[in-house]
């Protein structure tokens, strides 16, 4: 596509000097930089010490029933989707938001969820006669599991391969069963319900080229009411493929007694701010791999890499700034800071996309950033030492 192009679809500005000196993390005072750190440090220790601990647990069971799948290219797509640790540990980090009485139901419901969705985003990238339908049937699965009433449709429909062990219909059940036991599940279903949707309509429409390409993903996003103010097309689709969304109302389902506005405020700092800027961030780790995959990144609708980085930057303070109204606004910012670090902090191309893109950031989200980063480089470090990837 032509840079011509690009102007034609209304591109959000790409930040001047004073736009980028005015994106930094903003100045604080002496208290308000005290409580984030013992937030911060607070917030890891309940991660290393409550829920940590409850993933792997969660993650033995599912690997053994991994082990049990007859179909040897679905258990090879379920051993892929479950090596990919990290991002169902980011998922249940969430679950320090709930209460301690609740906590071990949000984070099965979690870990549940976000494995399902590994799932089946491997299952969708395999060969089918219809693409499209075919990713759209299988990531419904998302919604039963979500739903409050038991539906186990053929998610194998238009898929090779069908013979899974009940491991799908086992995800779903664990994560409906729990989020069943979760106080305010009831009130936040239908946000639940709706922020699926948004994600299955994404994984429908987000096709490799040969298989269609991303023209119809273009014209839904754009039909979405947030095009048209100050967000691309491609960030509000990004946004929507995001399960953060679905990660924070599971959280907020099990942390009390919210109000009927609270769902609606919720989804609403999720996406499509912070969620496009998980997925963007997520692009980047994986340019290689789409590229492979014959996968257009989403990233590529920008036209340079400082264009790229600019962006990115802006999403990142708006997003420290969305989780504001939100109950423990602070609690938040450490996992959306935590999330950026999960990315910034992996092995990637030594781009200059990825290096402007993580000084950018630095520079919107300050020193937790800087901090966050370096802890996930140990832990990265450490887990190569005893002869695994931490991905």
């Amino acid at each position: 596509m032509s840079h011509a192009a690009y102007s034609s679809q209304r591109l959000p500005g790409r930040p001047s000097r004073s736009q980028r000196i005015a994106v930094r993390a903003r100045p604080t005072s002496l208290s308000d930089r005290l409580l984030d750190r013992l937030v911060f440090l607070a917030t890891v220790v309940r991660c290393v010490a409550l829920v940590l601990p409850e993933v792997r647990r969660e993650r033995r069971g599912w690997g053994a029933h991994v082990e049990s799948i007859p179909s040897e290219e679905l258990q090879r797509a379920a051993r892929t989707a479950h090596a990919k640790r990290g991002n169902v540990e980011g998922a249940a980090l969430f679950g320090v938001l709930a209460p301690r009485a609740r906590r071990r139901d949000a984070i099965r419901a979690l870990v549940a969820l976000q494995s399902a969705y590994n799932y089946l985003d491997e299952l969708a990238e395999l060969p089918s006669a219809d693409p499209r339908s075919n990713a759209r049937r299988l990531h419904l699965a998302l919604l039963a599991a979500v739903s409050p009433e038991p539906t186990h449709l053929d998610h194998y429909a238009h898929n090779r391969e069908c013979e899974d062990g009940g491991y799908l219909a086992a995800l779903i059940d664990a994560c409906r069963e729990s989020l069943l036991r979760l106080p305010s599940y009831r009130l936040l279903a239908p946000a639940l319900a709706a922020a699926v949707t948004r994600t299955i309509d994404f994984q429908a429409l987000n096709l490799a080229e040969s298989q269609g390409g991303q023209a119809a993903l273009e014209q839904w996003a754009r039909a979405l009411t947030h095009t048209g103010q100050g967000i691309a097309w491609w960030e509000v689709a990004a946004g929507a493929g995001s399960s953060l969304a679905l990660h924070a109302l599971i959280a907020t389902a099990a942390a009390g007694e919210p109000d009927c506005s609270t769902p609606a405020l919720v989804d609403g700092a999720y996406f499509p701010t912070i969620g496009a800027l998980h997925s963007l961030l997520d692009s980047v780790v994986d340019r290689d791999e789409d590229r492979e995959k014959g996968q257009r990144s989403l990233l590529a609708n920008y036209p340079s890499p400082a264009y790229a980085a600019g962006r990115l930057a802006l999403l990142a303070r708006e997003a420290r700034d969305a989780c504001t109204p939100l109950p423990a606004p602070r609690t938040h910012r450490v996992i959306l800071t935590a999330m950026c670090s999960y990315y910034l902090s992996a092995r990637q191309p030594h781009t200059t996309e990825s290096r402007l893109v993580r000084a950018s950031l630095i520079d919107a989200l300050g020193f937790d950033l800087h901090l966050a980063i370096l802890m996930f480089i140990v832990k990265r470090s450490l887990t190569r030492l005893y002869g695994s990837v931490y991905s």
